[in-house]
């Protein structure tokens, strides 16, 4: 077994290809490639002609559901015991998915006195001097984070449904902020 480092982005495809708990890298890219288990791996490729390019949308649904579940059943998720530590991760990822649809949804997301999102730390503040802005991670993104955890749950819910994703998975992601 080897080890190879790969960007962000391509092991999130990976990940995002995952049909049972437990499947290997390898196993997932041997079925992408439609390669045997033991069948050795040959690439060849003709001097003149370029290897194939395959695109892949950063957001289909059916991969961004499968994402956020990983999230879910991920270490890295049950070991944030604080609501606000699940909150800011699965705002990140729900950023990571699709930016413009997490933009729009966040847009005009806001309270009776209070900005929820802003694109600096500044912009929070002077909604409130309680706010308590963190920086979401992996987003140009401010958030409040001084709000109970039922208002976190909506903040999550809007967004969520506003990024089309099941009422079923919206519901177990509330569940668990």
């Amino acid at each position: 077994m080897k080890t190879i480092e790969v960007d962000e982005d391509l092991y999130r495809f990976i990940a995002s290809q995952t049909l049972h708990i437990g499947e290997s890298a390898s196993d997932i890219l041997r079925r992408i490639l439609k390669l045997d288990a033991g069948q050795p791996v040959q690439i060849t490729a003709p001097a003149n002609d370029p290897a194939p390019v395959v695109k892949t949308p950063v957001a289909r649904s059916r991969d961004a559901v499968r994402v956020i579940r990983e999230l879910l059943l991920s270490d890295e998720y049950a070991e944030k015991k604080k609501s606000v530590e699940r909150f800011m991760l699965t705002l990140s990822t729900l950023y990571s998915l699709n930016s413009d649809s997490f933009n729009k949804a966040t847009e005009a997301m806001h309270g009776r006195t209070r900005t929820y999102f802003a694109g600096d730390e500044h912009t929070l503040l002077a909604s409130g001097k309680q706010t308590k802005p963190r920086h979401i991670p992996g987003t140009p993104f401010w958030v409040i984070t001084n709000t109970n955890t039922d208002r976190k749950r909506s903040m999550i819910e809007h967004i969520m449904q506003d990024m089309k994703f099941p009422a079923n998975l919206i519901e177990r992601v509330c569940g668990t902020i």
